[in-house]
């Protein structure tokens, strides 16, 4: 087969880059939350981008290989080893038929990405093979990996172990996380004072944070200016009538705690929406533990585009390295 689940780990799933084109009629997109680390793992094993990997959240399964592999892992500081023995990060390394990979504790980020030559062969649905199990689609029977799975792998080019990518093509959060956010079509609805106050504050990741949306909580509560309630909307100052939401939207329900929403969250609803992530750093939402102090940074349009052409030039850069 090529892989069998020994352990699942605390939250193992099949992602690859996700399956856009179904958002709207209520699909979301999926696929890795880090898809920079996503692509990196793939890269250093010889796979396409795309390439089906595991995505592992916080602790980490022990899976038995059925065959020869060259496999990587990155993403979160979560150190791989085979047969106990510890193996680099970010560094492609062979695992021989019969043994296992296992992990240490995790000692920082929240999202590893395991790719193995040849992808993790689980069907192909609407596109992609990445795993929505809100809606029991894709991956491995639309569902995180249990005790007992076995998981065939694709054929892959045969690539040398020891394939390495340095500390600069490593992209992580910074000491508190910063999160640049564009302001959106509803920013109209909070005070000056209030809109000021969001960028000052320093947030941070609340427990409920998931592929579904990050919870920020600890700033100040906003404030709304006044209106009359719309017709189809909810009486809270921060009801909108429903409306359709973009990956990486910040909602805030009553005006408490914003929540961005990620790769697995709903395409519509009537909550307004303070802003957007720019797509740049949804990759390092991905990587936040909770607790984590975070900042809300204020940035134009030219400044988003700016961005996202800057980190394709490190997936750029990323692949001219192990070429």
């Amino acid at each position: 087969m090529g892989v069998k689940v020994v352990k699942p780990g605390l939250s193992t799933t099949v992602q690859d880059q996700g399956r856009p084109g179904y958002y709207h009629i209520g699909i979301p997109v999926s696929g890795g939350m880090d898809l920079l680390s996503l692509t990196a793992a793939n890269l250093l094993v010889g796979n396409p981008a795309g390439a089906a990997v595991l995505e592992i959240v916080f602790a980490g399964p022990e899976l038995e290989f059925t065959q020869d592999a060259t496999v990587a892992v990155t993403g979160a500081h979560l150190p791989p080893k085979v047969d106990g023995v510890e193996q680099p990060l970010w560094t492609s390394f062979p695992v021989k038929k019969g043994q296992v990979l296992s992990f240490a504790f995790l000692k920082g980020g929240a999202r590893a990405y395991l790719a193995v030559t040849g992808g993790f062969d689980v069907p192909v649905v609407l596109g992609s093979r990445s795993t929505y199990a809100l809606g029991a689609l894709g991956g491995h029977q639309g569902r995180k990996l249990a005790a007992g799975d076995e998981l065939p792998l694709g054929q892959g080019a045969v690539v040398a172990a020891g394939r390495t990518l340095p500390e600069a093509l490593r992209r992580k959060p910074g000491q508190p996380a910063e999160l640049r956010m564009l302001p959106g079509l509803y920013w109209h609805r909070i005070t000056e004072a209030a809109g000021h106050r969001f960028f000052d504050d320093t947030w941070k990741v609340a427990p409920e944070a998931d592929r579904i949306g990050y919870r920020f909580k600890g700033g100040t509560a906003l404030e709304f200016n006044p209106r009359e309630q719309p017709f189809g909307a909810g009486s809270d100052p921060s009801n909108i009538v429903d409306a359709c939401y973009p990956y990486g939207s910040v909602q805030v329900p009553g005006g408490t705690e914003p929540i961005v929403l990620h790769r697995d969250a709903v395409s519509g609803g009537g909550y307004f929406m303070v802003g957007t992530v720019i797509s740049a750093d949804m990759d390092l939402i991905g990587q936040l533990q909770p607790h984590t102090p975070t900042r809300f940074v204020k940035v134009t349009m030219e400044e988003a585009l700016a961005a996202r052409a800057e980190r394709r030039g490190v997936l750029y850069r990323i692949a001219a390295h192990l070429s």
